[in-house]
C-alpha cells in the first residue's frame, strides 16, 4: 500500500481505531438495508447508534479491515476474465456517475487470491489496474451486500486517490449516513 492511499484509507489527521472485520461488514450491511445475522442483536444495536454520529470520513476509516486490499497489473486481455471471477462493484460506481473504466475492483476470498495471481498472471504493481480486496468474510454475504446498494462501492470509491472517485465515494456514504440518521 502507497502512503498516498494509507493516508486516504486512515485519515492524515488522527488515529481511528478499525472495526472488527465482523462489525465492518455490520455497518456495510445495516447502511444497505441487510440485516446483519452474524452479529449479535446487542451488538446490532450499539452499531447502530456509533453509525448515527459518524461521517463518511470516519465509517471510512473505521470499516478498513473488511479486505485487505492488494494492487496489480495484468495484461488487458484478462480485465473482463478477472472481472467476473471477482465480486465486482465497478457497476455499482457507473450508477453514481462515474464512466466506465478499464480498472478493475472487487472482493475475491482470502483463500483463492493467489490462484487468481497465478492463473491471471498478475504482478504486484501500486498503479496497476487491478485492486482486488481479498476477504476471509463469507463471499457470498459481500457479493449481496455489494448488489443491494451503493454502500460497498462507496467505501471503495472513497478509497481511491483519484479526486472525483473518492469525492463519489464519500459522497454516496454521507448520503446513505443521512439515511440512516433519518
Amino acid at each position: 500500500m502507497s502512503i498516498d492511499h494509507f493516508l486516504a484509507v486512515r485519515g492524515a489527521t488522527r488515529r481511528t481505531r478499525p472495526w472488527s472485520q465482523s462489525t465492518a461488514w455490520g455497518a456495510v450491511a445495516i447502511l444497505t438495508g441487510v440485516d446483519a445475522v452474524w452479529m449479535g442483536t446487542t451488538q446490532r444495536s450499539r452499531l447502530k447508534a456509533a453509525l448515527r454520529s459518524v461521517t463518511a470520513v470516519e465509517f471510512l476509516a473505521r470499516a478498513r479491515e473488511r479486505a485487505q486490499v492488494k494492487q496489480f497489473a495484468g495484461h488487458s486481455a484478462a480485465t473482463w476474465r478477472v472481472r467476473d471471477v471477482l465480486v465486482d462493484t465497478a457497476a455499482v460506481g457507473m450508477s453514481l456517475g462515474l464512466a466506465q473504466s478499464a480498472r478493475v475492483d472487487g472482493y475475491i476470498d482470502a483463500e483463492e487470491l493467489v490462484e487468481l495471481v497465478r492463473y491471471y498472471g498478475l504482478v504486484p504493481d501500486d498503479e496497476g489496474q487491478f485492486t482486488i480486496r481479498a476477504t476471509t468474510f463469507p463471499i457470498g454475504t459481500v457479493r449481496e451486500l455489494a448488489q443491494s446498494g451503493v454502500v460497498l462501492a462507496g467505501l471503495d470509491l472513497a478509497e481511491s486517490l483519484d479526486t472525483r472517485e473518492r469525492r463519489v465515494g464519500l459522497d454516496a456514504l454521507s448520503e446513505a449516513l443521512g439515511r440512516h440518521r433519518g
